[in-house]
């Protein structure tokens, strides 16, 4: 008994060693085919710094969008400050109006100083019906001097099909004003431009379709970018089961409504809206030239580079240094210690021991008393030498 229970326990410990040895073996191609079919999204270290949002607040569904409108009309009850006899516009349009009401003027007879010529623009939203109300721009055509106080008179709205879809009237905000008396004058804000809130009507629905091929919606990212779309898949798949969410390209997400929310469309869209997301942006440097503003982001870096701007020179260099093993590591790693030097002819010298970012440089240029421009030329430079790794902007 005791050599028949020594046979089977060599046995099965052999057994188990197989298999392990199996398992092991195949471990890798397993391992590669889930990977496969599920891909995780990591996330990088840089990546705490990006602010974690709701998907409504990147992203929109496809066919979800507004309609722009337009029309001509006027505005009346200025006090003096409407077109002069130089717009034609005005004096066209009033001597229209008045014809159709059965009274014929001479238009070279007009005189109109309280009547404005204007082009109403408004936004109709999607999903909008009959009846609702929806803001108006009135924007002078002629050459009225200001638009306080007048009011527009009803005025079709038409969309790019020709289409009337809403209808404006009401008085006209514009925020601010414009007083002239004894040859001076005092103005504030633009008042040639105002807005009626709440002054269209929509008198048309315009069709809108969210649901594509009967069982699939699209998630269009407002700042189209790879690793964005492949998160926000990811985060859908996470809850939602089925697999729900693939990311079409940098811009559109592809999602399959799950059986649980069949026929409840808009609550799956509302669940999806609400799922946080951290997004990810390219290294981009913005500049402003004429204002002297530079926004950058923060993945933005600069290499190994040597600068001459008149009395300035700035320097950025990158030394390997070796990093002595910790608690959680075993080995030794290799790390680069970066060293940004600004220097001018007084010898003031500012050094800062950190990464190389284009937030290094400015700050070490602002502590030198170095000018706007100044920084924005050194950065064109840089960009124009490949030192500067990030998308160079000029507004």
């Amino acid at each position: 008994m005791r050599t028949r229970g020594s046979v089977l326990y060599l046995f099965l410990c052999a057994t188990l060693a197989g298999l392990a040895v199996l398992g092991a073996a195949l471990a890798p191609v397993y391992g590669q085919a889930a990977e496969g079919l599920r891909p995780a999204v990591t996330v990088s270290a840089e990546s705490v710094n990006q602010p974690t949002v709701r998907i409504k607040d990147i992203a929109r569904f496809d066919g979800v969008r507004d309609n722009q409108l337009y029309g001509m009309g006027l505005v009346i009850g200025l006090e003096g400050t409407g077109d002069g006899r130089g717009s034609q516009a005005s004096v066209q349009m009033v001597a229209n109006m008045l014809e159709r009401f059965g009274i014929t003027v001479d238009r070279d007879a007009l005189r109109l100083r309280n009547v404005a010529a204007v082009m109403v623009t408004a936004d109709l939203p999607a999903f909008v019906r009959p009846g609702d109300r929806i803001d108006v721009t009135v924007s002078s055509i002629g050459d009225a001097r200001s638009l306080q106080g007048g009011f527009l008179l009803q005025t079709p709205l038409q969309a790019a099909d020709g289409q009337v879809y809403a209808v404006a009237q009401g008085p006209v905000s514009i925020g601010g004003f414009n007083v002239r008396s004894g040859g001076s004058q005092t103005q504030r804000n633009h008042a040639a431009v105002g807005t009626i809130p709440g002054g269209a009507i929509v008198e048309r629905f315009v069709p809108t379709t969210v649901v594509q091929d009967g069982n699939y919606l699209t998630l269009l990212l407002t700042q189209p970018d790879f690793t964005t779309a492949a998160r926000v898949a990811d985060v859908i798949n996470q809850v939602f089961t089925p697999i729900t969410a693939q990311a079409v390209d940098r811009s559109a997400i592809r999602l399959q409504i799950p059986p649980a929310f069949a026929g409840r469309v808009v609550e799956f869209i509302a669940a999806v809206e609400e799922l946080p997301v951290t997004p990810d942006a390219v290294a981009k440097v913005v500049i402003n030239e004429r204002t002297g503003t530079i926004v950058m982001g923060h993945r933005a870096r600069v290499a190994t580079v040597a600068i001459a701007h008149g009395s300035l020179r700035v320097r950025v260099e990158t030394q390997p240094l070796v990093a002595l093993p910790g608690e959680e590591s075993s080995e030794a790693v290799v790390v680069e210690q970066t060293t940004v030097a600004v220097e001018e002819e007084r010898a003031r010298t500012v050094v800062l021991e950190s990464g190389a970012s284009v937030e290094d440089v400015v700050n070490a240029l602002n502590a030198i008393g170095a000018t706007p421009r100044d920084i924005i030329a050194i950065l064109q430079a840089m960009k124009a030498a490949g030192a500067l790794y990030a998308q160079l902007e000029i507004l």
